[in-house]
């Protein structure tokens, strides 16, 4: 059984300073690389901070995702030997996007940007994610990532389980309205799935807006393996067993009780799912 150790760390940031987040987040990471881990998971805008009350505030703290924190914390990822992802604010020409960086020894991998977006802190401002969604195949195995919002979304989760992902992370910025997230909906998408979820949030208040905690990781029966508590940062430590989420098919009884999610899926009776259709109590006019 090939276990890999990754690492959850829940943390609070400063809005706006990035230089003294950057800091905090490799000090962590050498942290969690002291203790074993090989994958290290930041949460959502945990470079920049979340509550920013207008796009310029929150371009001024933004970079792109091969700016000058990429390069930093790349530094420490080749000093470690561990992969990160640590979320921030992505400047990309005109646009900004709500994003989180994959970074290894080798440098910058990846940029996921954040694809559904609540209407709620620096989302409001932002732009949509605009690509298509990826898993990256690393050196522990195939990982796919979502970020807070994301999650309330099945057809997301779902596309990196086909894509083949064993373990989605979500770094998030729960506030106490979504404590429903960590509560059921985090462990129903590993399960749906059979693979693995790390979700990551923070902790601290930023602008009236206290964050809950709650960080967890998640077996591929949906089952709990690991809980932060509401209020403290915390490092989770925990060690998966990553090939295990591709043996989709589950024995309860040999020949008697046998599922399997995906090739019990019935696609051709989904097409309703990707056609966009003029929104629940609105009349769609001619031309529509």
């Amino acid at each position: 059984m090939a276990q890999t150790t990754i690492a959850c760390v829940q943390m609070d940031c400063e809005l706006g300073n990035v230089a003294a987040n950057r800091d905090r987040i490799v000090a962590r990471l050498r942290e969690a690389a002291r203790s074993g881990a090989e994958f290290v998971i930041f949460p959502e805008c945990a470079l920049t901070g979340y509550c920013f009350e207008s796009l310029a505030e929150a371009a001024r703290a933004a970079e792109p995702a091969d700016g000058p924190s990429a390069q930093i914390i790349a530094a420490a990822c080749r000093e470690t030997g561990a992969h990160a992802v640590v979320g921030f604010i992505e400047r990309a020409g005109e646009q900004c996007y709500n994003a989180a960086l994959l970074v290894g020894p080798s440098g910058p991998l990846g940029c996921y940007r954040k694809t559904h977006l609540p209407f709620l802190g620096v989302d409001r401002f932002l732009t949509p994610g605009d690509r298509p969604f990826e898993t990256y195949e690393l050196p522990m195995g195939r990982v796919g990532i979502n970020i807070c919002y994301d999650a309330s979304f099945p057809e997301a989760a779902r596309v990196l389980k086909l894509l083949g992902a064993q373990l989605i992370v979500l770094p998030t910025n729960w506030p106490p309205g979504a404590w429903r997230t960590p509560a059921f909906v985090v462990n129903t998408r590993a399960q749906e799935n059979h693979l693995y979820f790390a979700a990551v949030n923070r902790v601290g208040t930023e602008r009236g807006w206290t964050f809950i905690g709650r960080s967890k990781v998640v077996d591929c029966n949906g089952d709990t393996i690991a809980e932060a508590g509401g209020e403290e940062e915390e490092l989770l430590l925990v060690q998966l067993d990553l090939p295990a989420a591709d043996n989709n098919r589950i024995v309860n009884v040999a020949g008697a009780y046998e599922i399997d999610r995906l090739a019990d899926r019935r696609p051709e009776l989904y097409g309703l799912v990707s056609e966009t259709r003029p929104q629940a109590g609105k009349r769609a006019t001619s031309g529509e």
